[in-house]
């Protein structure tokens, strides 16, 4: 199976639902990457590699509202459950899958 990878989801616990506030963020660093966890109100939790992909400003420090961010550099609104930006913007921000154990958040990480 020549050019075939295999990968693994490993679920890495990364905190608890009340270590973010409501409409705010958390960071998380694995493998070099930054990862930004953002508390809607109804309390899911999304999360998204933690740069925009327009000049990779830091999302995690802009402004939550509905399922969306607006990133602090160009205020492009990104799209928190499938990472895109939205009209009349174009681009995309990887997507990082979210589940719960009680009120532990675990983060999937794909590793090859």
């Amino acid at each position: 199976m020549d050019g075939d990878f295999a990968s693994t989801t490993i679920w890495v616990q990364v905190g608890h639902l009340d270590d973010i506030p409501r409409l705010g963020t958390r960071t998380v660093t694995t493998a070099g990457d930054d990862i930004a966890l953002f508390r809607l109100a109804d309390d899911r939790v999304l999360a998204l590699y933690d740069r925009c992909p327009h000049k990779a400003g830091k999302l995690s420090q802009g402004i939550v509202h509905g399922e969306s961010v607006t990133c602090p550099l160009h205020n492009w609104v990104i799209n928190l459950t499938d990472g895109r930006a939205l009209a009349p913007d174009d681009g995309c921000v990887r997507t990082v899958p979210v589940k719960f154990m009680g009120t532990a958040i675990f983060l999937g990480i794909t590793r090859p």
